[in-house]
């Protein structure tokens, strides 16, 4: 089942043929996986380690190396992997809630898992679990 975060000109998809817009309703996964994680926590250290793991086996995961501004919106390609992906992996560290684009890749992320019924699986590096289950915001 697709999650569709990415918005689309109603106009291109009213001109679409029903073939075409029904193959887009259910994109295929280009991704086993798709990891969330705040780079200054953990980019050179478990990140690196997980997605050397997933290569060895085999399993092909997306991984997003910009470097992001501060304030800027989540890039179009990032959603659309998002979108592709099978399961997701949040690594939960020190700094990922203070990341807008962490919590924005998260919001996209829960969505798709809500309206698909993907897997969400979170990994809590270096922090205590109940101090992510008590944030709010």
């Amino acid at each position: 089942m697709a999650c569709s975060i990415i918005q689309t000109n109603a106009s291109s998809s009213s001109s679409s043929s029903s073939s075409s817009s029904s193959s887009m309703m259910t994109p295929k996964l280009k991704y086993d996986v798709f990891v969330s994680f705040r780079g200054q926590d953990t980019r050179n250290n478990f990140a690196d380690h997980l997605f050397a793991a997933f290569q060895r086996k085999g399993i092909l995961a997306f991984r997003d190396d910009t470097k992001i501004q501060k304030g800027e919106s989540i890039a179009p390609e990032l959603l659309r992997a998002i979108e592709g992906s099978e399961i997701f992996i949040v690594i939960f560290s020190k700094h990922y809630a203070s990341s807008t684009w962490c919590l924005r890749e998260l919001e996209s992320i829960l969505h798709c898992s809500q309206v698909s019924g993907r897997r969400v699986m979170p990994v809590f590096y270096d922090v205590d679990p109940s101090d992510v289950r008590h944030q709010k915001g």
